[in-house]
């Protein structure tokens, strides 16, 4: 056993010939927020479903809390999980359905977290009107209420802002964020770049049911080439530095410092140089956003695609 809350190792998943997942490993460590980010048909949702226990994996195995996963394990009580649109009872109250759904397991309600379910979700009066009158971000909402009445330990998510508009998506992130401060430990799967940046601490890339690479949001995004700001104390001396560095394409003044086009190497590589040579240095950040890096990752990793006469499912 493991400090991990899950541990995917050497995962492969098939359909008769069609292969969704192919020897995919990865760990998520507890108060993380981990992203699976990939084009749709890269295996995430699959990936997901096997880590539940609702697909059997062809080979490889899935933990959580350090338990191998099987069909209708203890460990998915720990488990809050969302895999498809929250569907409800649209002419009761969301209350009403929060409370059929929890008594429906065979608990009391008195042993439910209502209370903190309901002040993470937002729904505040809206919770005791009809569900036919919420809009899709509240019906979200009122999905991650219900999978929170029983204080789980991981929240497995996919897709949770598919369909849903700008502002709603805005108000999931939000959801999402507030369940990050409390230390909850969340892995959710997406295809949005934008929403996986802001929400995730961990990022793990996939493309043709395979791992292109993995690691926090910050190193995927200064692992991919691209351009570094700085800021130091002594600009023009800087310049001439950088501007001689084989790693450097070129440098450009902009604003109150530099931006150091790289041709190679890392932001360590230039904040060592800086560093080394005397500078004190304010700043050093990526230019470039996640969705840069990711196009970049599977630009690099075309060359792993499916073998002859197989194909990929859909996620």
């Amino acid at each position: 056993m493991t400090d991990a809350i899950v541990e995917v190792e050497g995962l492969w998943k098939r359909f008769g010939d069609v292969s969704a997942v192919e020897d995919l490993s990865f760990a998520v460590q507890p108060g993380q927020v981990y992203g699976l980010l990939g084009p749709n048909g890269a295996g995430k949702s699959t990936t997901l479903r096997v880590l539940l226990g609702l697909e059997r994996p062809t080979r490889g195995t899935t933990r959580l809390f350090g338990v191998t996963v099987t069909p209708g394990s203890r460990q998915l009580v720990r488990v809050g999980a969302m895999v498809e649109q929250a569907a409800f009872v649209p002419h009761l109250s969301g209350m009403r359905n929060l409370k059929l759904w929890w008594e429906a397991t065979g608990a009391r309600m008195k042993d439910a977290d209502l209370d903190g379910a309901l002040a993470i979700a937002g729904l505040d009066s809206a919770i005791d009107r009809r569900v036919k009158t919420y809009s899709q971000g509240m019906k979200q909402r009122l999905g991650f209420a219900r999978l929170l009445l029983g204080r789980p330990e991981l929240l497995v998510l996919d897709e949770p802002t598919n369909g849903l508009d700008p502002g709603e998506i805005r108000e999931i992130r939000e959801l999402i964020g507030r369940l990050s401060t409390q230390g909850a430990t969340v892995l959710l799967s997406s295809h949005h770049l934008s929403e996986v940046e802001q929400v995730c601490s961990h990022v793990l890339v996939m493309n043709h049911a395979r791992l292109v690479a993995d690691g926090t949001v910050s190193e995927l995004i200064g692992s991919a080439s691209g351009s570094v700001y700085v800021e130091v104390d002594d600009r023009a001396r800087a310049l001439a530095l950088l501007s001689n560095l084989s790693s450097v394409a070129k440098v450009q003044i902009q604003g109150d410092g530099l931006v150091v086009d790289m041709r190679d190497g890392r932001r360590s590589d230039v904040a060592a140089a800086l560093v080394g040579s005397g500078f004190r240095l304010e700043t050093i950040m990526p230019t470039q956003r996640l969705e840069d890096a990711f196009l970049d990752l599977l630009a690099a990793g075309e060359s792993v695609r499916p073998r002859a006469g197989e194909a990929v499912v859909s996620s």
